[in-house]
């Protein structure tokens, strides 16, 4: 992903060629991010959204084992991250299992399980989770 494919204006991210919205979490997130990339990096011509010290003198990407090694520790780990994205999209539309579908890229099948597991919760807790 590259510093290009991210609006900051818009909201929205551009990742494998689709347009996505951000969720309020990851626009805060990507709002920090240019300042410290900036600061730390002040002269790199490196395109890439994620650098590390190594490729921030390169043109290429954060490895793999680097993203790994720098989520390893953490309680919300990218899967963890990546299906209470999914869920809440589900639960934001009422569990419309298309919009998670769309704005995901997930499979139609996948897409109906987070639907199914938004019908399932109790109605309280499922109102609480779309706010």
């Amino acid at each position: 992903m590259q510093l290009d494919d991210v609006g900051l204006g818009n909201g929205r991210i551009t990742i494998g060629g689709h347009i996505r919205p951000f969720d309020d979490l990851t626009h805060r997130a990507v709002l920090d991010w240019p300042d410290h990339r900036r600061n730390r990096w002040p002269n790199t011509a490196n395109p890439h959204l994620l650098i590390t010290q190594k490729t921030a003198v390169e043109l290429g990407p954060a490895g793999k084992l680097w993203t790994t090694r720098a989520t390893s520790n953490l309680t919300a780990t990218l899967e963890r991250l990546r299906v209470d994205r999914q869920l809440e999209e589900a639960l934001s539309h009422g569990g419309d299992p298309l919009s998670p579908a769309l704005v995901f890229g997930i499979d139609k099948k996948t897409a109906i399980r987070y639907a199914d597991s938004t019908r399932a919760l109790p109605g309280e807790a499922a109102e609480q989770a779309s706010q």
